[in-house]
């Protein structure tokens, strides 16, 4: 089952059901997060409680994604109550792909880059007993719910950027019930977006280097993830396909487990204030900025995956600085 938010010709929201070409729209539902806490509060799942949702036949679904009209598939109506974060060396192949931006010369182990070391513990320990505790793996912040743009929108790069680089990953997506507790409602395509050149420069500059926009969806797929799957980035100059490249996702392919990923998120208590969402970027091996790739304004970046729906597509913009040097005022 896969879910869409989007917002219908008089501007208000809804939430629908991918079924065939047309839409089937939720009676009496305005957000997929108010969806997920009437779940919880019912002891009921998501998948059941869109089945209990009377519902009716909608809009055609290419209709609202050409207009631009679809919404990512999770959100909260006060972007601050909206965390986005991610973990990385998280995939087979993430570690060679970053260690190429963070090289040294002497393999030894005593001269192990950062990342390879990172990596090594997650595959020593990343995958523990279900129920037990494994090792910790990279976390970054990028931001709240404001730096979300919606399935077709451009990201909007800061004109200092160095680097317009995706990251095809998926995203999963998270609300706190009223009891303090994280529920997943299932997963999401994303493209979490960076300045991989800002990242080269020296590891501890990672947190700069996701301090960028991002974008998920369009679609929700409700409930479990499967093992494996393969999908395709693309970046598109014009008419011209400039790169593409197959990317591996779900724990076959994962060097820790989605349980240990979550617990060392949610083990943190301030990320479980009830009603907040948390949308959790899971990792990329798949990078078109180790290809020697160089994206720029005006390209077009796709991701997709059958297993997700339809493709999640966005554009570059650059966008004015807010603040110049000295813009601090003195009160």
């Amino acid at each position: 089952m896969r879910l869409i938010q989007f917002e219908n010709r008089q501007g208000q929201r809804q939430v629908g059901v991918v079924n065939g070409e047309r839409i089937e729209v939720l009676s009496d539902v305005h957000s997929t997060r108010a969806l997920a806490l009437a779940a919880i509060r019912a002891r009921r799942s998501l998948a059941a409680q869109i089945e209990n949702q009377a519902r009716e036949s909608g809009p055609l679904y290419c209709d609202l994604l050409d207009a631009g009209r679809v919404l990512p598939p999770l959100d909260h109506d006060d972007p601050a109550h909206c965390l986005i974060s991610g973990t990385g060396l998280t995939h087979f192949g993430s570690a060679s792909t970053r260690d190429k931006m963070h090289q040294q010369v002497e393999q030894e182990e005593s001269k192990l880059t950062d990342s390879m070391q990172m990596f090594r513990w997650g595959m020593q320990g990343g995958r523990p007993q279900p129920g037990t505790i494994g090792a910790q793996p990279e976390w970054f912040y990028k931001g709240d719910g404001s730096i979300v743009v919606r399935p077709g929108a451009d990201f909007p790069a800061p004109d200092f950027a160095e680097d317009y680089g995706e990251e095809p990953e998926l995203t999963g997506l998270y609300v706190i019930g009223d009891d303090g507790l994280p529920y997943r409602l299932g997963f999401a395509l994303g493209n979490e977006f960076s300045d991989h050149v800002v990242e080269r420069k020296n590891y501890l500059y990672l947190a700069h280097s996701k301090l960028r926009f991002c974008s998920f969806g369009p679609e929700l797929r409700v409930g479990e993830l499967p093992a494996h799957l393969a999908g395709i980035s693309r970046i598109r100059r014009g008419e011209q396909l400039l790169w593409e490249k197959e990317f591996l996702s779900g724990e076959e392919n994962m060097c820790h487990s989605l349980e240990n990923l979550e617990y060392h998120h949610f083990k943190y208590t301030q990320f479980l204030r009830p009603g907040d969402v948390h949308v959790h970027f899971f990792g990329t091996a798949t990078l078109s900025f180790a290809d020697g790739i160089k994206a720029q304004p005006g390209d077009r970046f796709e991701v997709s995956l059958d297993a997700f729906g339809e493709p999640l597509c966005n554009g570059i913009s650059v966008r004015q600085p807010m603040i110049t040097p000295g813009g601090v005022k003195q009160l």
